[in-house]
């Protein structure tokens, strides 16, 4: 009876496991896993019921006395991935042959179907290849319909060839689509080799792996491919997990209703083919092996190749690892790094006595009182490298000086600007960044920091401060202090809240440039004139400014001209005519005796001057684009242009409705006078602005409007009799439009052969 209820116990639990058994069959044991040098993984088999499915099965024949090979159907195995989801196999070469004895063309063409397998020919790794001297290939499907494409091989001798080289002359390739499952070959009989036979009898088509075929001439005239051992060739083919009910989705067999879900492994997941339909099974990130198997992803030991820091100790864990630092020291895994673990620190702290905590206590007080005191120290350090205790001294010392220039502590402007927050930035640019600051007594400041902290730039800074606060003018941006207590000194200057001249003349928005009036254009041109008059001769001493430029004209609320950045600036003593100084200043705008010379003098900055009235009366940047596509400096374009076109051609359309073309004259005589080669013809700045408020007033007085014919012939005639040339040629570098690039030497080699 005993026996009786143990068979029925064994029936029932031999039923229930065959009802919850899976569809799909584990190789057994006996299951051979290796032919040859190649490894057979799963779910591809050798032998009865050790596949996933009979499109998966291998064969292991012997192909020579002793050496045994895999073979997929008819195509031998050269390796399987399972990662990658590929496998390669060996491919037949087809041909077409010339044979001099029945003197008639012969083809041999292999065709491949894979279409009721899991696998697709890889559209990533496989080219149409065609070898020969006078070929033309199609590649297609099997009703060629679906795809159909061609490849050209010429070649007159075999020394139109090139190793290594596969475009069309003795040999082509051709990519194909996703998703091939079958193809063959097809020569066109057009093309053959009855004409070049001598040398190259046979022409080849093949599908195959591109990375293992490097072509070489010999390959047309010699035997390694012919028509009697065609050969075979490394072809790469994607496989998917696709056969009859499994050609599923990823996300439809992870469902697994069927049981046919193939990702065995607890440690795996399934990702979509990318070549046709069906998945592919990876083990989960951690683990390594074979996620068709149960318990086939095992875990990855990444202690082996140590990626705990140096000092630290690697503990393998399931599915990754955790890395240790030895008492004292905590593992940060944003740096990889052991570093000084604060948190013991603190807990041990917390579990002192009252006593420890007390003297826990006055450690940190004492830490926060020597980190303020290394905080002074280190500020006194920079004020001291930053030339403080002279500028102080120059500041006191200078009873010129403008009022309320004054050096800021570090606290102060970094309450007025938000700690220095981001959002308080209001220009960046090659020598730093601008910030908007708010001081206590409410005055809005912008807050220059400078980028280049060499000796060099100390000094142009302190040179700054020290000119700067020397001018007391309205068209000169006024400097409210300085800060020296940083790595990076700080100036502090009023707001100019409308951007620069530039942004005016040569900015758009929505393609549209910014409206500006001949009256506001004359108006600033009387108050940039007015402001180096002033520096070169009604300061205390003449100050050389030598980066005029439209950048650094600013423009405040009423747009008001306002001269800024003196950090190139120099000083000259009232006995000296020049200063000999290291050639500095911006292409476009530089004064080309100054560089040849050396020599710096006031009528350097008369010719910077003149190119910013160029650019008011034409609305064009200092560097330009002529009609050859060269670039060139303004100065030179203009007056050249004014010896080929009518004036209302070259100047700025908007002022054409405004401003007479005597006045326009006017201004172009004065700009070309200004832009004189020689110095001694130059106007002084007194001249300029004095001529300028002249041309100013008389356009006030009498409104413009339109000459009649005889006015335009006699501004042609004046035009004429005026002086052209003595204007730099090809403008130098415009980096940062990738245009051809001319040196300065050039640039003013050039000018002195252009004849006054």
């Amino acid at each position: 009876m005993e026996a009786r209820f143990l068979h029925i116990g064994l029936g029932l639990l031999l039923l229930l496991a065959a009802q919850h058994a899976p569809v799909i069959a584990i190789p057994g044991p006996e299951c051979q896993t290796k032919c040859g040098e190649v490894d057979i993984p799963y779910p591809f088999g050798i032998g009865d019921n050790c596949s996933l499915s009979p499109g998966f099965s291998t064969s292991c024949r012997e192909v020579q006395h002793g050496v045994y090979k895999p073979f997929l159907g008819k195509y031998e195995l050269l390796n399987i991935s399972l990662v990658n989801g590929t496998i390669r196999e060996l491919n037949n070469i087809s041909t077409y042959c010339y044979n001099p004895s029945s003197r008639l063309m012969k083809s041999h063409i292999w065709p491949h179907d894979a279409r009721l397998s899991p696998y697709r020919f890889s559209d990533v790794h496989n080219k149409f290849t065609v070898i020969g001297c006078n070929t033309l290939t199609y590649i297609k499907d099997r009703n060629g319909t679906a795809y159909q494409s061609g490849c050209v091989s010429t070649c007159q001798n075999l020394t139109d060839v090139t190793n290594g080289s596969c475009s069309g002359m003795g040999c082509c390739q051709t990519a194909i689509p996703k998703g091939m499952d079958y193809y063959e070959v097809a020569f066109s009989s057009g093309f053959n080799t009855s004409q070049i036979w001598s040398f190259s009898r046979c022409s080849y088509a093949v599908l195959m792996e591109a990375e293992s075929f490097n072509f070489s001439s010999t390959y047309i005239s010699t035997t390694r491919f012919n028509d009697t051992n065609t050969g075979r060739v490394p072809l790469v083919m994607d496989w998917a997990i696709r056969n009859g009910t499994m050609s599923l989705a990823c996300e439809e067999a992870k469902l697994n209703k069927t049981g046919t879900y193939a990702c065995l492994s607890s440690n795996s997941g399934c990702v979509n083919s990318r070549n046709g339909p069906g998945y592919l099974c990876n083990c989960s990130e951690g683990y390594e092996g074979n996620p068709y198997l149960p318990y086939g992803c095992h875990d990855v030991d990444e202690c082996k190749n140590s990626p705990c820091p140096s000092g630290g100790v690697c503990h393998n864990t399931i599915g990754g690892y955790r890395c240790s630092c030895r008492v004292g020291l905590k593992f940060s895994a944003q740096n990889n790094s052991c570093d000084l673990d604060t948190s013991l620190i603190i807990g041990v702290t917390l579990g002192s006595a009252g006593g420890i905590l007390f003297l826990a206590a006055i450690v940190v007080v004492l830490t926060r009182r020597w980190q303020r005191i290394v905080q002074r120290r280190l500020r006194k350090i920079y004020f001291r490298k930053n030339k403080g205790i002279l500028l102080e001294q120059l500041i006191s010392s200078d009873h010129t000086a403008s009022d309320g220039t004054k050096i800021f502590s570090l606290n102060e402007l970094e309450k007025a600007t938000n700690n220095f927050d981001h959002t308080r930035v209001v220009g960046r640019g090659g020598h730093g960044t601008v910030y908007k600051g708010i001081l206590t007594d409410q005055r809005v400041v912008a807050i220059k920091r400078s980028k280049v902290k060499e000796n060099i730039e100390i000094e142009q800074f302190i040179n700054e401060v020290a000119i700067l606060s020397q001018i007391n003018h309205r068209n000169v941006v006024k400097l409210h202090g300085c800060c020296l207590e940083t790595e990076v000194p700080l100036l502090v200057y009023e707001f100019i809240s409308n951007g620069t001249l530039y942004d005016l003349l040569h900015r758009e928005q929505n393609d549209i440039s910014l409206p500006l009036s001949w009256e506001e254009r004359l108006r600033i041109a009387v108050e940039v004139a007015g402001a180096l008059a002033y520096l070169h001769s009604a300061a205390s001493m003449a100050i050389l400014h030598r980066d005029i430029k439209c950048m650094n004209i600013l423009l405040n609320d009423s747009y008001t001209a306002k001269v800024s950045d003196f950090g190139a600036s120099k000083s000259i003593p009232i006995d000296q005519t020049h200063l000999i100084t290291a050639v500095q200043g911006t292409f476009g705008y530089l004064d080309p005796e100054y560089y040849h010379t050396g020599q710096l003098n006031e009528k350097s900055d008369v010719y910077s001057f003149g190119v910013i009235l160029l650019e008011l009366l034409t609305r064009k940047k200092a560097i330009v684009e002529n009609g050859s596509g060269e670039k060139q400096n303004l100065s030179s374009f203009f007056f050249e242009e004014m010896g080929k076109r009518p004036l209302d051609e070259i100047v700025d359309r908007e002022i054409l409705e405004e401003a007479s073309e005597e006045a326009i004259m006017s201004m172009a005589r004065l700009a070309e006078e200004c832009l004189s080669l020689t110095r001694e013809e130059r106007p002084t700045m007194k001249d300029v602005e004095m001529r300028l408020q002249m041309l100013r007033a008389r356009q006030g007085v009498a409104p413009k409007k339109r000459r009649d014919d005889e006015a335009t012939r006699r501004c042609e005639a004046v035009r004429a009799n005026m002086i052209i040339g003595a204007i730099p040629v090809a403008a130098a570098t415009a980096s940062q439009h990738g245009s051809r690039q001319y040196s300065l030497e050039q640039e003013f080699v050039l000018s002195s052969r252009v004849p006054r």
